[in-house]
């Protein structure tokens, strides 16, 4: 008798049971495609096509440039997923994300997503792109598609690795590169709205350590609030500066804070001399630094401190981005100047934590 390899005896498996349910995953995508649906002209197909088609045309710019940059927004999305707030994450993905291509001069264009997960829990996902479409469009972009992939036994059930990519076009003669930084020009830090994406890790060892630091007041709220606060986007009032003003050098404050991101656009030869007294502190950060007894040195270089943005321009741009920014009620102010030398970024004085 010949042995068969046959296992008629045992449950038969199929796709669902193995841990991916199709149809939930086909009904996510419908709802995704009706949050998507837009009357951009230049969005050429929907969600469904094997890969998404942008007009590409623009004649009003000399030389365009596609502007391209992938993000993701680390450790906070753990952090709201255990307050039930996964899906404002969105707003943090998608506000980062435009913020490090707006940077560079440019006009954010569309955006890409991607999530991975051990089970597709259809609320989340769509309540995830419900808001990195709104957060797009807030920004006068589109979220044009992505990638939705459920991977049981390879991620845990519950969590969810997300990143975005942004396409954006600036013309080649309007690049803010930092190249055209130059002696005398004014070093301004325009303000945040809390921890934005960075420094969480070590913000959830606090609540580790103390879940009742989550529930300190704040003035009128707590620093769990605070802590997830959606990261501000500063793209609608960098557009309008772009066209009534100069800027010589913009600089996100993520991750390494105001020193590390700073010396990334500061030309050889020049320095930037920063006052850390200068720099408004927000109360959020005082009282992560209390609580973990941290050093002023690893809060300035794991935290924006206040200051999610610095522009660096001549002093005849001052007042103008000041001005703009001051109507979305967003203070900037002057935290140093550019002067010669050779350490990129010299910091005087004591942050008032």
């Amino acid at each position: 008798m010949t042995a068969s390899s046959s296992n008629s005896g045992s449950e038969s498996i199929s796709y669902e049971k193995s841990g991916v349910n199709i149809n939930t995953a086909d009904a996510a995508k419908r709802d995704m495609a009706k949050t998507l649906a837009t009357s951009n002209p230049r969005v050429l197909n929907t969600v469904g096509a094997f890969a998404s088609l942008y007009d590409f045309n623009f004649p009003e710019i000399k030389s365009p440039v596609l502007v391209v940059k992938m993000e993701e927004p680390g450790t906070k999305q753990l952090l709201a997923a255990q307050h039930g707030r996964l899906s404002d994450i969105g707003f943090d993905l998608i506000n980062h994300l435009i913020n490090d291509t707006v940077v560079m001069g440019a006009r954010p264009l569309v955006v890409l997503d991607t999530i991975i997960c051990g089970k597709l829990e259809k609320a989340d996902v769509v309540g995830l792109v419900k808001t990195m479409s709104k957060a797009c469009q807030d920004q006068g972009c589109n979220l044009v598609g992505g990638e939705t992939s459920e991977q049981p036994r390879v991620i845990p059930v519950g969590t969810y690795i997300l990143s975005a990519c942004c396409v954006g076009v600036v013309d080649r003669e309007k690049v803010i590169d930092g190249s055209k930084i130059g002696v005398g020009d004014v070093v301004l830090g325009i303000s945040s709205n809390g921890v934005h994406t960075n420094g969480y890790t070590l913000v959830r060892s606090l609540l580790d350590r103390n879940p009742k630091f989550a529930e300190q007041k704040i003035g009128s709220s707590t620093v769990l609030d605070e802590a997830l606060r959606p990261h501000l986007c500063y793209n609608k009032e960098l557009q309008v500066l772009f066209q009534k003003t100069t800027l010589h050098g913009l600089a996100h404050i993520t991750g390494g804070g105001v020193v590390d991101n700073l010396g990334r656009i500061i030309p050889e030869g020049l320095q930037a001399e920063i006052d850390l007294g200068s720099i408004r502190v927000l109360d959020i950060f005082k009282a992560i630094a209390r609580e973990g007894n941290v050093p002023e040195a690893d809060m300035l270089r794991t935290f924006n401190l206040g200051v999610g943005l610095i522009a660096v321009a001549p002093a005849a741009s001052v007042a103008a981005i000041v001005e703009e920014f001051a109507k979305s009620g967003v203070p900037a102010y002057q935290i140093g100047r550019i002067e010669q030398g050779a350490q990129k970024v010299k910091v005087s004085g004591k942050l008032s934590l």
